[in-house]
């Protein structure tokens, strides 16, 4: 009987919450609110769903430099020898994978190309900051100017660069493996 009331008083507790956030999600609906269907979810999976969404919206619009106490401010490429630039770059890629920000991609680009990258686009961007513990903030350093180029002739598949060739109906870059391998922090799968 007693693990009857238990179980009981967590579903009451799961509505209560559901409520909550649903209210507090009231200034914020939109179409994204219809999607979640109780129907469909067990209440405790909504319920961390509503939870995101609040969180995303409450979330600050910050440049990633921001992010860290104190900000994370990178000497200019310019000034760095090689070496020194090399321990500052893994240094900060390390800064950044504890803030769950990872950069994807990054095996066609030089140390000093990636961390250009980092300084010039990455740290300066302005992001919302949601702290949920399970969200990963990804960069596709392949894409940064839009242009697929790089992306297929670096890291797509035989599969993904023909389907692309039949969708755009253009000719495919050279098939080249990357020249700069690293091994990066990943978010978990």
């Amino acid at each position: 009987m007693a693990k009857k009331k238990h179980r009981d008083n967590f579903e009451i507790d799961l509505l209560l919450r559901n409520v909550e956030l649903r209210t507090e999600l009231e200034p914020y609906y939109d179409d994204s609110l219809t999607r979640v269907n109780i129907h469909q979810w067990p209440l405790a999976a909504e319920n961390e769903y509503l939870a995101s969404m609040l969180a995303w919206e409450m979330a600050p619009v910050l440049p990633i430099y921001r992010w860290f106490d104190p900000e994370l401010r990178l000497p200019r490429p310019e000034t760095l020898s090689d070496e020194q630039l090399h321990a500052i770059l893994w240094d900060t890629i390390h800064k950044l994978y504890q803030k769950r920000i990872v950069l994807e991609f990054t095996d066609h680009l030089s140390d000093r190309e990636l961390y250009c990258l980092i300084y010039r686009d990455i740290l300066p961007s302005r992001e919302k900051k949601v702290d949920l513990g399970n969200n990963y903030l990804r960069f596709d350093c392949a894409f940064v100017e839009g242009d697929p180029e790089v992306w297929l002739r670096y890291y797509a598949t035989d599969a993904e660069r023909e389907a692309w060739a039949t969708t755009y109906q253009q000719p495919l870059p050279p098939k080249e493996k990357p020249p700069y391998p690293r091994v990066l922090p990943k978010a978990p799968a």
